[in-house]
């Protein structure tokens, strides 16, 4: 049995997983570097990264003994479309708001 992958939105719902992102967002860390930032263990730490890899918002590199995250665009995609159609939905709302006000102040 294959592991359900979590939808973008699922993924940043947790804080956790955001701070991560977060911390990601400014340079590529270690896992146990990420770690040391979290007050959970080291598995559950694990645990956030497989999610967000399997998601498409890091990739992980080994790198001699240690292993690598770096934040990815993939999965900022999904939230990216999300947020334009609700702008093009509220430009859209707005303008027609401006238009009949501006058509009743005649």
């Amino acid at each position: 049995m294959t592991a359900r992958t979590l939808d973008a939105f699922q993924v940043i719902a947790d804080p956790s997983r955001r701070q991560m992102l977060l911390m990601l967002s400014k340079d590529s860390m270690t896992i146990n570097s990420l770690a040391e930032n979290f007050d959970m263990s080291r598995p559950a730490v694990s645990k956030h990264i497989k999610i967000m890899y399997n998601a498409g918002f890091i990739s992980i590199k080994d790198i001699g003994r240690e292993r690598y995250c770096t934040l990815k665009q993939d999965g900022f995609n999904e939230v990216e479309d999300f947020i334009n159609f609700f702008d093009k939905f509220w430009d859209s709302k707005l303008k027609k708001l401006e238009t009949l006000l501006n058509n009743k102040s005649k």
